[in-house]
């Protein structure tokens, strides 16, 4: 049986995320997300994140899939909900997300009532820094913001509502237009 978790510290910010992401991605064609999908990195690394998100291999992505449906290579985006597995996640995981290339990895620590974005720079994850208004703003995904205190505070509507203005925004329309193109 999997560790038992609870729907406070993981299911129910869990579902936030993927709503999060799941309405980015149905406003994005061309963009794709998993829930608990195996990953295959490289030869010593298949992690299974919480939640991931990727251009379509059909659309230019990074990744592919295998005959069995695996997910291989590395997603775009991977987010995790670390109640208990913060210290896995924050450094085991990190630490494989950079050296494999995943260009932004979120960690949301309930525990903590905190929330740690990294982008990759040159080959390194650094703390990307939310906006003058809170919001963290996807470089991957143009239109992808996130209001944390929100997702924190578990006002999922103030979540969308963010997210809405996100991919009304100039830079996630170009975004969604460039994935069309053949």
């Amino acid at each position: 049986m999997a560790a038992a978790l609870s729907a406070g510290a993981h299911g129910i910010p869990h579902l936030d995320f993927v709503t999060w992401l799941g309405t980015y991605r149905a406003a994005t064609p061309g963009v794709l997300a998993a829930d608990n999908s195996t990953v295959r990195l490289d030869l010593d690394n298949e992690p299974q994140p919480d939640v991931c998100m990727f251009i379509a291999p059909a659309h230019g992505g990074r990744v592919k899939f295998s005959p069995e449906g695996y997910i291989e290579g590395s997603p775009e985006l991977v987010a995790e909900v670390a109640a208990s597995s913060a210290s896995i996640d924050l450094h085991k995981k990190l630490k494989a997300y950079q050296r494999n290339g995943v260009l932004e990895y979120i960690v949301f620590r309930t525990r903590d009532a905190a929330l740690d974005w990294f982008v990759l720079k040159d080959g390194q994850f650094v703390l990307a820094a939310p906006d003058a208004q809170g919001i963290y703003l996807s470089t991957a995904f143009p239109g992808l913001w996130l209001d944390a205190a929100a997702l924190i505070s578990g006002r999922i509507a103030d979540v969308l509502a963010t997210l809405a203005r996100g991919v009304e925004s100039a830079p996630h329309v170009e975004f969604a237009k460039r994935l069309l193109k053949p």
